[in-house]
């Protein structure tokens, strides 16, 4: 997919990435601490290598770094990837990061022994796309690979809906700016289904403070 594909109506990969340009200084500095889903997925499981798509400002990242040999932060955002850099030169961390597509990974064929792709799927324009990058994901799994995948969902009591849809969600900026952001919002089945629809696995499956997570391997 270019930065000018759109698949439609919804907005293009360039218009998502350039908002979180835009917000990615204050999104970071409210994005202190890991999710406890995630926390419970790392417990007790370790790798040569570990993988974030979607890192943001790193807090997931730092979780693999513990757990794996070498890992890499990997989000569409050129600004998300400078406050990971920073976060993890203040808080003494090594590892790798990379701007890139989460449908065009920079990692070679089944190296990622874990990954996380959380908060991430939902912001990728159409169907397509997200298939696209689950497709990505089993890619760069190893054999024994584990990653957990989660996305917003219907079940979120701000919702009121069924069925999956596309919405946008306001970030405001100190001052008031309001920035909208892509979100496509998942119902549970529709999240089954498109992770079966890719070249992974669904091994276990949650509805979770409003999201569906999946553990996931490639098939």
């Amino acid at each position: 997919m270019t930065d000018d594909e759109s698949g439609g109506d919804g907005p293009s990969t360039g218009s998502v990435r350039a908002t979180y340009d835009r917000i990615a200084d204050h999104f970071s500095k409210t994005r202190e601490y890991a999710w406890p889903e995630i926390e419970e997925f790392l417990d007790g499981r370790s790798g040569s290598v570990g993988l974030d798509v979607g890192c943001g400002n790193g807090r997931h990242t730092e979780l693999l770094a513990d757990r794996c040999d070498r890992a890499l932060g990997v989000d569409l955002s050129r600004e998300m990837v400078a406050t990971a850099r920073e976060r993890s030169r203040e808080r003494g961390f090594d590892y790798g990061l990379a701007q890139a597509d989460a449908s065009s990974l920079p990692v070679r064929d089944g190296v990622a022994d874990l990954a996380v792709f959380v908060a991430t799927l939902p912001h990728l324009p159409t169907r397509e796309a997200r298939i696209g990058s689950l497709d990505e994901l089993a890619r760069v799994l190893a054999p024994d690979g584990r990653a957990l995948v989660s996305a917003w969902s219907t079940e979120h009591d701000r919702f009121d809906a069924d069925e999956g849809f596309d919405t946008t969600v306001e970030w405001t900026l100190p001052g008031g700016e309001a920035v909208d952001r892509f979100y496509h919002i998942y119902d549970p089945e529709e999240f089954r289904r498109d992770v079966g629809s890719s070249g992974l696995e669904l091994e276990a499956f949650e509805v979770s403070s409003g999201n569906c997570y999946g553990v996931v391997r490639s098939e």
